[in-house]
């Protein structure tokens, strides 16, 4: 038997950082801090007595042992989590970042529920992956425009995008606000589960200043505040989320892509049925509705 002190926590934290190849992004889908994140992978590295990563201040790449160990946990994790999850059986974790959509989702997860006798337990996380790459949900619902390796997804639609202003301020009086605009206001950003960031502006239309935040409550009372403004999907205009801040419609922005997402390997064996099932009540919603095929909320 190998002489090894090697436990879950470090294969799940080197699975996820094997994902993202971002020590950022990695710490914050797990909720640890980077310097934590990078100890854990380096105690791995020295259990196991190889180099996983190639890493320096600029980049981070996945020796051939590493991507080797990557491809082995993508099936072997999902089998141990679930041998030791304390879970009832017969439910199905869907995550989420942001508000959920509206009634068409909540249709989908009762004809799920009817059809497969498996309760869906809603999740909502933090984490710009709402927790599917370290498995802590069985399948997400994500506003993302790329999707990360080892996931398989579905579009659903595309969200068109709206500022989001305090109830006070002269914007909120404007019928629509141009994309390029809000660069002369400081932005409000979700930097852990937030789609917008000071990059996602050209060179010459960048905000001069951006407040950070790190969740999607913070983010609402910062824009009520006063701090900045907020950037986000259409549907917070008829959830209306927080009774201090009101939605613009933005012009000259790309809408943001709707999809849900779960483990190519090792997925939830309902995780596909999940999906189809999701697709096919958006697909009876917009019929009724008579929506075009960019709407998903």
């Amino acid at each position: 038997m190998l002489d090894k002190d090697i436990s879950l926590r470090h294969l799940q934290a080197f699975a996820t950082l094997a994902e993202t190849l971002n020590f950022t992004q990695a710490a914050a889908e797990l909720g640890v801090r980077q310097p934590t994140l990078s100890r854990t992978v380096r105690r791995l590295e020295e259990q196991m007595g190889v180099r996983l990563l190639e890493r320096n201040t600029r980049t981070c790449a996945l020796t051939p042992q590493g991507a080797r160990l990557r491809d082995e946990l993508a099936d072997l994790l999902p089998r141990l989590e679930a041998a030791l999850s304390p879970d009832e059986p017969g439910t199905l974790r869907l995550g989420f970042t942001w508000l959920l959509p509206g009634a068409w989702l909540h249709e989908a997860i009762e004809r799920f529920e009817d059809e497969t006798g498996t309760r869906v337990v809603l999740s909502r996380k933090d984490e710009l992956l709402a927790g599917i790459t370290r498995r802590a949900v069985d399948v997400a619902l994500l506003r993302i425009k790329e999707v990360p390796r080892g996931l398989r997804a579905r579009e659903l639609g595309r969200e068109r995008q709206v500022a989001a202003v305090a109830r006070n301020s002269p914007l909120a009086a404007l019928s629509s606000l141009a994309w390029t605009e809000l660069a002369r206001h400081p932005i409000v950003a979700n930097t852990v589960s937030g789609t917008v960031r000071g990059e996602c502006w050209p060179a010459e239309h960048r905000p001069e200043t951006i407040v950070e935040c790190a969740n999607f409550d913070e983010w609402l009372e910062l824009i009520a505040a006063g701090r900045g403004i907020g950037v986000g999907p259409a549907l917070l205009s008829r959830r209306r989320p927080h009774p201090a801040v009101t939605f613009v419609p933005l012009t000259g922005v790309e809408p943001v892509p709707l999809r849900l997402v779960h483990p190519a390997q090792g997925s939830h064996p309902h995780a596909e049925r999940f999906t189809r099932i999701a697709e096919r009540v958006l697909a009876e919603h917009r019929q009724r509705l008579g929506d075009g095929p960019a709407a998903a909320a």
